[in-house]
């Protein structure tokens, strides 16, 4: 696998609260990290408190490299005006394992179906413009299980291989779990099958 292509864009930690005021209405932006779906409602629970006036706390949340699950949420408001154009910007920026949730308080004048999406956009751009986007690397882990005769030669190659130790639990029988980067992820799979004294395994197997 091409090293490019086990790489993900993500944010740093949450993004600082930005604002975007349209006919008085003011549409205040988030984004943030997450790494389950699970964190997404105690986040916007947390957001209509702070935003007690709030009529709308609409967002869209994206999670996973390869096998993407995302949901858009309108929260209220016409259908796909508010949550789609806020997911859009989330594949516009390219970052995945991230929620962004915009809060409008209205301010008297509709804005119309096209104002809604236009001010929805613009608030989830600007809230991603201010996040710290970083680069991660896609990561697999192993687990390896071997006599504790052969330590020294399945630590050795762990070294060699520049590979990361998650846990190891060292008794007669020892168990060591590693990360290995996914472009490689093959290759040292096949190397540690080549030693038959040792027992290869992907951790969620």
């Amino acid at each position: 696998m091409d090293k490019s292509n086990d790489t993900y864009k993500t944010l740093v930690s949450p993004s600082k609260q930005i604002l975007f005021k349209d006919k008085k209405s003011k549409f205040f932006g988030y984004a943030f990290p997450i790494q389950d779906r699970t964190e997404v409602k105690p986040i916007i629970e947390a957001l209509k408190k702070q935003h007690h006036t709030a009529g709308h706390v609409c967002y869209a949340w994206q999670l996973g490299v390869d096998n993407i699950t995302y949901r858009a949420n309108d929260d209220g408001e016409p259908n796909n005006s508010a949550g789609m154009p806020i997911y859009g910007q989330v594949q516009s920026f390219g970052v995945t394992n991230v929620l962004v949730a915009i809060v409008r308080i209205f301010g008297g004048t509709k804005l119309g179906v096209g104002g809604l999406i236009t001010a929805y956009r613009t608030a989830a751009h600007m809230a991603l413009s201010e996040s710290k986007i970083i680069e991660k690397i896609q990561k697999i882990e192993y687990e390896l299980r071997f006599e504790y005769a052969v330590l020294n030669k399945v630590m050795r190659f762990i070294k060699q291989q520049q590979l990361v130790v998650v846990s190891q639990h060292m008794e007669t029988s020892c168990t060591v779990t590693f990360a290995v980067r996914k472009s490689e992820e093959e290759t040292i799979r096949e190397l540690f099958d080549a030693m038959h004294d040792v027992n290869i395994k992907k951790s969620a197997d």
